[in-house]
């Protein structure tokens, strides 16, 4: 027959002991989930220039949103003063109509052959009779105006309600996207507080460096490449004088840009209105290939399109590159180019 005993329970002590290891190896695993210590500079920085692209794609995202945002906003404004306006105007025509049913109540009071019999100018009774004979006929035209702006206020009601409910939605992607993009830039501070003060220095004069030296490479003029025809030439040269403000997601000047600002605040410069995002961007004017491109046409990169600058000339593009740095020129073989698009 089986022995039934009663497991022995582990010592206060050996608990003990078992919990701090236990309590140990979660803070182990939290510290190496959010970052190897050993981890060295270069490394950090390439997780942080990782997170910075990453929060530049959501950036484009947002501004894309905020966009139609706005768009809704008006859209709903307009409707709800047409609504406003035809809600008066609906209200005028009832008062109308009210006023010719009282006329019509008190001169018909007493039958008309009585009142054709009694009246002591029978002339002037058959003149206010086919008076109220045209006021019956307007009335029934009041009331189908009536009747017809009834159905094009609830029509109006309806449509203001969809855009209502689209901005509505349209606000929480805003509030998510705008979430998202701090996330990422919180995290990529993060990364970088883990650095030494020294570190962190060496990092920043490098960003310094990169952005001078590629100045000092950038002919300003396109050497001998022709600039772009039209406008986009001198989007292109109010584009150069923002070189060195900062990049700022979802800014658009004039103190600071994000990439897609920085490019739509120029042509506004210029006098010409195009998209606000870089994917929307990609869509107007003629696309080109690398070997047509000329001072002042746009460029576009990575899969998504979610970044945009302006062709310097020489391989290099000016641009609002990422959180972090200063709009400035820089290869164009620094990131995945797709296609530029002559304005």
């Amino acid at each position: 027959m089986a022995s039934h005993r009663r497991p022995k329970q582990p010592s206060r002590t050996r608990v003990t002991v078992l919990t701090a290891t236990a309590a140990a190896a979660v803070a182990v695993t939290a510290q190496s989930a959010q970052a190897d210590p050993n981890a060295s500079k270069s490394e950090v920085k390439a997780k942080v220039d990782k997170l910075y692209e990453e929060a530049s794609a959501a950036t484009e995202k947002y501004n894309g949103a905020k966009e139609k945002a706005d768009k809704l906003e008006k859209q709903t404004e307009r409707l709800r003063d047409s609504v406003a306006r035809g809600q008066a105007e609906l209200n005028k025509l009832r008062n109308g109509l009210g006023a010719m049913a009282t006329a019509q109540y008190r001169s018909g009071s007493v039958d008309p052959s009585m009142q054709l019999f009694l009246s002591a100018d029978p002339d002037s009774y058959l003149s206010r009779a086919a008076t109220l004979d045209q006021m019956s006929g307007k009335q029934a035209g009041e009331l189908k105006q009536i009747q017809d702006k009834q159905r094009s206020l609830a029509q109006q009601r309806k449509e203001a309600k969809t855009k209502l409910d689209q901005l509505e939605s349209t606000r929480k992607e805003l509030g998510s996207k705008k979430k998202d993009i701090q996330g990422k830039l919180s995290k990529a501070r993060s990364l970088l507080n883990e650095l030494t003060a020294e570190e962190r220095q060496q990092i920043a004069a490098d960003e310094e460096r990169a952005s001078r030296a590629a100045g000092d490479r950038a002919d300003l003029g396109g050497g001998s490449e022709a600039p772009a025809p039209g406008r986009a030439s001198s989007a292109y040269g109010a584009a150069q004088s923002k070189v060195g403000l900062p990049y700022v997601w979802g800014a658009t000047g004039p103190s600071s840009f994000d990439c897609s600002g920085l490019t739509s605040w120029a042509f506004q410069q210029a006098g010409v209105s195009i998209p606000r995002t870089s994917e929307a961007q990609a869509n107007i004017g003629t696309r080109i290939s690398r070997s047509q491109l000329a001072p002042g046409d746009l460029v576009f990169f990575y899969n998504d399109l979610h970044h945009v600058g302006f062709y310097a000339g020489n391989g290099q593009i000016l641009h609002a590159p990422k959180p972090g740095a200063n709009v400035r020129y820089e290869s164009i073989n620094n990131m995945p180019f797709m296609f530029g698009v002559r304005v």
